[in-house]
């Protein structure tokens, strides 16, 4: 007999991905794609429970189908179609507690795999440049997906502590980009101009989808030799870009407002359909966020196929064009910063004559 593996948010375009790869392995022999909405999109040869994780009916799924390996890819900052904020956190917290509620019942489950996000550590002046998976956050995340997060990996903690004959591995993704993305900062990014905090240009990680789902697969099977599938891990790309790199090969303008007025702006980017414009999200767009990713090359043993760098990309050239050239708008905003330090008596004004 192969594996059995059950895996939520299947809806999803990402999750659906990763039901269709994973069902390829030769190990596997059966995969439950589970999500409270039947999916648009096929997923091959997956059995399709339409089952919602918020409701106890998870737990009949998960020893009906005798899983032993539980893919959990229901936590995510976007609705889907048209719920709202308030479902989405229902999703996030609610539907991980029952659904490890659901494993910790089950003598099947062998391997639990958790998608989550690098969001956990926050943003703040006083970071360090660079946060391992042991970095304790300066203040916890307030609102919004970053809060989710942490709340999902505490119940996780609990659960491998009450579990620990189970593999638990949580994956921390740096923010996901690629070509049907369907993420907070996607959203932000297909904005035709790009709010921004005067001042401030963040460095930013970023993560294909395509290594997200094989970190996702790798995750799910036993280690090679050599490595370790449990434990927490960050999942990135190498490099970093700043938010100014990011619009120059968008071709999008940005609109430098002084921080107070983000608050507002991001009202105005949440009537423009961008749902997770919170606090949290404001914060990383000031301050940035960069992790370390040696236990995700060392001890899981994996390496992206993308850097930062070909991940946005990829990602600009599915978005396709921005209102101006690159080389355009490159010039343009040297010249707006340049005149802005003039002003401010930074440089020197030169002589009319």
């Amino acid at each position: 007999m192969g594996k059995v593996v059950l895996v939520t948010g299947a809806a999803r375009q990402l999750g659906g991905r990763f039901v269709r790869r994973i069902q390829r392995d030769p190990d596997v022999d059966r995969v439950v794609a589970v999500d409270a909405v039947a999916p648009e999109h096929h997923l091959g040869g997956a059995e399709f429970v339409q089952a919602d994780i918020r409701q106890s009916a998870i737990g009949r799924v998960l020893a009906e189908t005798g899983a032993d390996t539980v893919v959990h890819m229901d936590v995510t900052g976007t609705p889907l179609g048209g719920g709202s904020r308030t479902s989405v956190k229902e999703t996030n917290v609610i539907g991980t507690m029952q659904l490890l509620g659901a494993c910790q019942k089950s003598p099947a489950v062998q391997r639990l795999v958790v998608k989550s996000s690098t969001n956990v550590y926050g943003s703040a002046p006083r970071d360090p440049a660079v946060c391992t998976e042991t970095t304790a956050p300066k203040s916890l995340p307030s609102g919004g997906f970053a809060k989710d997060a942490v709340e999902v990996e505490g119940y996780v903690r609990g659960f491998a502590r009450r579990r620990p004959d189970v593999a638990v591995c949580v994956l921390r993704f740096a923010n996901i980009l690629g070509r049907s993305a369907e993420t907070p900062l996607a959203s932000y990014f297909g904005l035709p101009v790009l709010p921004t905090v005067f001042g401030y240009d963040p460095r930013l990680q970023f993560v294909h989808e395509d290594d997200v789902i094989e970190v996702l697969r790798i995750a799910s099977h036993e280690p090679r030799r050599g490595t370790l599938n449990s434990g927490t891990f960050n999942i990135a790309g190498d490099g970093v870009l700043l938010l100014s790199q990011c619009s120059r090969r968008l071709g999008r303008p940005t609109v430098p407002l002084l921080l107070p007025a983000v608050t507002w702006a991001g009202s105005l980017v949440r009537t423009l359909g961008m749902t997770d414009f919170s606090p949290e999200q404001i914060r990383l767009l000031t301050h940035g966020r960069v992790v370390d990713t040696t236990q995700m090359r060392e001890t899981l043993g994996f390496r992206p196929a993308y850097t930062t760098a070909e991940t946005f990309a990829d990602f600009v050239r599915g978005r396709g064009p921005g209102l101006l050239p690159p080389q355009v708008l490159a010039g343009a905003v040297d010249r707006i910063a340049e005149l802005s330090l003039r002003g401010s008596g930074h440089l020197p004004t030169q002589s009319a004559n």
